[in-house]
């Protein structure tokens, strides 16, 4: 039997989302007879708890051990599921971790998480591998020069989106009309990351699709598509809050089957160029028949409103057969 690791929390913006996911992970991982789920959260300081509040500390040969055990080596642990959103698991942190003591672990390796955790850095390698970006500037400081041309950008295109560059689920997302302020979202974002990406503000439809590994093939899903108010944008409390009014659809309707054959096709270079490894969700604009990448996901939430799981299982595979397979592989 192999003893899983399944983390969760990590003290983010997004903690209590990877609390919400990780319920469904346990879940699965109950189903499967050859696996020993040992549940720990990464509180919002930093320390392992279990769901007493008992503190653990993971050493360098993979034992689990409580801090107050008198000497005792702890539970030695065969794989890992970093079920985090944000820092330190999409961030490529805790893989680092990892990879050092030797722990092998499901989802995306440590480089891969964070170019793409990284906005800007997902956006250079997307126009390398060929993939169509919306137009964007990126900036490192707010020296006078950047900020000319943030403005010069602003008069070209209008409407403008201002994003923080390393964070998730729509953190630090400013959406600026034409003429706005985009100083103040500058370094507002600024305070959350150590770069700033201004886009072309799109009016499109949003597509999404499930990119993963089954039967050791790269499985692309149909794309769905979240349906927001046309007053917002699909922010965090969009994302995640009870009062929600966005829809969403596990199937996309009324898309091309050219549209899905360039969906699918980019998501494919993403995630062979990338080295994306066992799960991803890959988000797409769609306006005026163009499609657009959005962003890529290397650990997306498993939710009740979820889409990742949604988009898998109408795929036609089992999530818990899909589990079943990496963890048995690792």
């Amino acid at each position: 039997m192999k003893n899983v690791l399944l983390v969760c929390g990590g003290g983010s913006s997004e903690h209590e989302i990877s609390l919400r996911s990780v319920k469904y992970y346990e879940e699965c991982l109950r189903e499967i007879p050859s696996i020993n789920v040992i549940w720990i959260e990464i509180d919002k300081q930093g320390q392992w708890v279990d769901r007493t509040g008992k503190k653990y500390l993971l050493d360098g040969k993979r034992f689990l051990r409580a801090f107050e055990q008198d000497g005792a080596p702890g539970t030695r642990i065969d794989v890992a599921i970093p079920c985090i959103h944000g820092h330190p698991g999409e961030t490529g942190d805790i893989q680092s971790y990892f990879e050092m003591i030797g722990l092998p672990y499901f989802g995306c390796n440590s480089e891969t998480s964070k170019i793409c955790f990284n906005k800007i850095t997902t956006k250079l390698w997307a126009t390398a591998l060929g993939v169509a970006n919306t137009p964007y500037v990126f900036i490192a400081d707010q020296g006078q020069e950047n900020v000319e041309r943030v403005l010069e950008f602003q008069r070209r295109h209008g409407e403008v989106v201002v994003k923080a560059s390393n964070q998730g689920s729509s953190v630090g997302c400013y959406m600026i009309p034409a003429g706005g302020d985009v100083r103040k979202a500058v370094a507002d974002a600024f305070a959350l990351s150590p770069f700033v990406l201004i886009e072309k503000r799109m009016r499109p439809r949003e597509l999404e699709v499930s990119a993963y590994e089954y039967d050791g093939k790269v499985q692309i899903s149909y794309p769905g598509e979240i349906v927001t108010p046309s007053s917002t944008f699909y922010t965090y409390e969009e994302k995640y809050s009870a009062a929600s009014e966005s829809k969403t659809f596990v199937r996309a309707p009324d898309v091309t089957a050219e549209q899905v054959r360039m969906i699918t096709d980019y998501a494919t270079r993403l995630y062979r160029g990338l080295k994306i490894r066992h799960l991803s969700r890959i988000d797409f604009f769609l306006e005026d028949g163009t499609i657009y990448l959005n962003e890529i996901n290397t650990f997306p939430g498993s939710t009740s409103i979820s889409m990742f799981p949604k988009m898998l299982e109408a795929n036609g595979h089992s999530f818990v057969s899909y589990l079943r397979q990496h963890l048995e592989a690792l």
